[in-house]
C-alpha cells in the first residue's frame, strides 16, 4: 500500500510539473502592449497605441504561404472598480488583417471590413505597421461622471475563427497559434 501512495504522489507530482512547462509555452509574451497613451482634444478622449507582436513560426509559415491573420484590437472604457457585470461606456473590437501577396510580392495591412490597405516590401515592416493605432476615438468627457475614475483596457489577439477552416483543428490545440497579450489597463484621465 504504501508503494501506491508514492507513486501516486510521484504522478501527481509529474503531473503538475507537466501543466506548470505548458502553462509557461502558452503564456509566453507573443504580444506586448508597449505604449498606450490618451489625449484629450476639444471634448473628445483618444487613444494612440503601439503593439509588439512575437508571431510564431507556425504562423509566420503560414502568412508567407498566403493565410490572411486576423488581429483583434479590444478596446473598453470602464469605471476603475466596475463590477464585471457592469455595461462599459466604450467596448469596441478592431479587425485589422495581414497578408502575402504573391503575385505583387508584398504583404499588406488592412482593416476589416474591407480588402484594401497598405502594401509593404518586407514583412517586419508590415508586422510592425500592424501594431501601430493612432487617435482611436474613445468618449467624449462630457459622458464621465466627475469624481469617478475611469481606465481603458486593451487587449490584442489573433483571431483563429479567421483562419481557413482546415488550419482552425490545429490552431485550436497548439500553444503557437494562441496569440493574446491578455488585458492590459490605464487610468483615463484628462
Amino acid at each position: 500500500m504504501t508503494h501506491g501512495r508514492g507513486s501516486d504522489l510521484g504522478l501527481a507530482i509529474a503531473l503538475g510539473l507537466m501543466l506548470a512547462l505548458s502553462a509557461g509555452v502558452i503564456a509566453r509574451d507573443d504580444v506586448l502592449i508597449k505604449q498606450a497613451q490618451t489625449r484629450l482634444v476639444a471634448g473628445q478622449f483618444y487613444l494612440s497605441a503601439s503593439v509588439d507582436f512575437d508571431f510564431s513560426e507556425t504562423a509566420l509559415e503560414a502568412l508567407d504561404h498566403g493565410v490572411p491573420l486576423t488581429i483583434v484590437f479590444h478596446v473598453q472604457v470602464r469605471r476603475s472598480d466596475a463590477w464585471l457585470w457592469e455595461d462599459s461606456l466604450l467596448d469596441q473590437q478592431l479587425r485589422y488583417a495581414i497578408r502575402y501577396k504573391p503575385l505583387s510580392e508584398r504583404f499588406e495591412v488592412y482593416r476589416l471590413p474591407g480588402t484594401k490597405g497598405r502594401d509593404f516590401v518586407t514583412r517586419d515592416a508590415a508586422i510592425r505597421a500592424l501594431g501601430e493605432f493612432v487617435d482611436l476615438e474613445l468618449v467624449p468627457l462630457d459622458t464621465l461622471k466627475p469624481d469617478t475614475d475611469y481606465e481603458v483596457g486593451i487587449k490584442v489577439f489573433l483571431d483563429v475563427e479567421e483562419l481557413p477552416l482546415p488550419l482552425r483543428p490545429m490552431a485550436y490545440l497548439k500553444p503557437s497559434w494562441k496569440l493574446s497579450s491578455g488585458w492590459s489597463q490605464w487610468p483615463l484621465t484628462p
